[in-house]
């Protein structure tokens, strides 16, 4: 009996020991150039250590221990994953719809089932570009975006991190124009349509009791006339704020900006067409901007699938001037800019590809290319408030790593398309160095 006791003692002993050998295997990223995103700038061979899904420590080359995996990126340049902060992922139109019958259409006759399953196949398209998360503000129905997150946490499908709104908080109407009276409850289906102080409220509490990340609302609903008052704003921000939830605001008006600022939002989504003082107010108040832009190729293939002449797009080359010049005002203002791009039009390429078009819009209009690189990974995780675990490659952030094969400061675009190496949350997706 005594003999059996400490056999079995000893088994178990052993058993955790290999167990606890076991857990701290770690696998090892060697790293040519690796880009600092809290500090905006590149380092030498760098070692990176990952145990599952976190990284554990940032070392040298020196450092590596024998007998553990490697993974030699030291011809690349290894970056944060890449997060896009204006998507969404569950919704597409043509480019010669109208987004007003396409969106009733969409919410009338298709099933929600297809909807998220087509968005689950947008949802991964992101991760082959190297974007390992994105943050989905609406246009999503009725927490589809909550569903298709949690669908990627659990590991049923396979995409990028989703930071999901729900439905987007709006004025009477939402961004869905000219619904009869009658129907009206078919805008319901896709915003959360605000009635009051009292009921924006409630509005924060439904959206916190379905789990959502952060609030999105429509500062106006052009061209809708209706948007929502400052005191409605200023209860969805506190009610928020309360939870520790961010809130961004759809503007493209000066004046809903300037309302949203004064209601304390967080973030500024477009902001087409903000003037020079409200840019000076988003400084001072630290608040965000996600210029929602494209280049000059996009707006010229969006052009030709709307079906406009070749003779009908002399409007493209002024307005990508007065959208560059916003773009470098803000930048000038000490504007805090985040990378997104709102590319919901299908323009006959995936989703994923179709949002990288954002880096080549900030490229072409003056921005330089780490500051491009930090605006879509450390800044945006900070307007996420979750620069500790993406967005940043150190110690305890999720284990979200890509390289690119080029020079990143003096080639950035075709660097930057050049992806070999995609890893999130410790699973590799794309390794081309093999």
């Amino acid at each position: 009996m005594y003999k059996t006791l400490i056999l079995l003692i000893i088994l178990v002993i052993s058993s955790q020991v290999k167990i606890i050998g076991q857990q701290k295997k770690s696998t090892y990223i060697k790293a040519g150039f690796l880009y600092d995103s809290k500090n905006n700038k590149l380092i030498k061979n760098k070692l990176i250590q990952i145990q599952g899904k976190k990284i554990i420590s940032i070392g040298e080359f020196e450092s590596l221990p024998s007998n553990n995996p490697v993974i030699d990126l030291t011809e690349y340049t290894v970056l944060p994953g890449l997060i896009d902060a204006h998507t969404h992922v569950l919704f597409s139109q043509d480019a010669n719809e109208d987004f007003a019958k396409h969106s009733v259409h969409s919410l009338t006759m298709e099933s929600d089932a297809l909807r998220v399953l087509r968005g689950a196949k947008r949802a991964k398209s992101y991760l082959y570009e190297g974007i390992t998360s994105i943050k989905d503000l609406g246009n999503s129905g009725l927490y589809l975006d909550v569903a298709l997150r949690d669908a990627i946490n659990e590991g049923t499908i396979d995409g990028p991190h989703i930071f999901a709104s729900g439905p987007i908080l709006s004025a009477q109407g939402g961004q869905i124009y000219g619904v009869l009276p009658e129907h009206q409850n078919i805008i319901d289906l896709e915003y959360r349509t605000i009635k009051s102080v009292e009921d924006a409220k409630n509005a924060v509490n439904e959206h916190v009791n379905q789990n959502v990340d952060l609030i999105k609302i429509c500062a106006d609903n052009i061209p809708n006339k209706t948007f929502l008052t400052v005191d409605e704003m200023k209860s969805i921000v506190k009610t928020a704020h309360s939870y520790n939830l961010t809130v961004t605001a759809h503007c493209v008006t000066n004046q809903s900006a300037l309302n949203a600022i004064e209601a304390g939002v967080d973030g500024i989504e477009h902001g087409f067409n903000l003037a020079n003082s409200t840019l000076t107010k988003m400084a001072e108040k630290q608040i965000f901007l996600v210029p929602t832009e494209n280049s000059k190729w996009y707006m010229n293939q969006y052009s030709k699938l709307a079906g406009y002449d070749e003779s009908e797009l002399d409007w493209i080359s002024g307005y990508i001037t007065n959208m560059e010049q916003r773009l470098n005002k803000s930048i000038k203002e000490g504007v805090l800019i985040v990378a997104g791009s709102d590319n919901y039009t299908d323009i006959k390429t995936t989703r994923g590809k179709s949002s990288k078009d954002m880096f080549t819009y900030y490229f072409e209009a003056g921005m330089k290319p780490l500051n491009i690189l930090q605006s879509s990974t450390y800044i945006s995780a900070v307007q996420l408030k979750k620069e500790n675990e993406i967005g940043y490659i150190h110690p305890q952030a999720n284990a979200d790593i890509i390289a690119v094969k080029g020079d990143i400061v003096n080639d950035f675009i075709s660097t930057l398309n050049n992806i070999m190496f995609v890893m999130k949350d410790g699973n590799i997706y794309i390794n081309r160095t093999n």
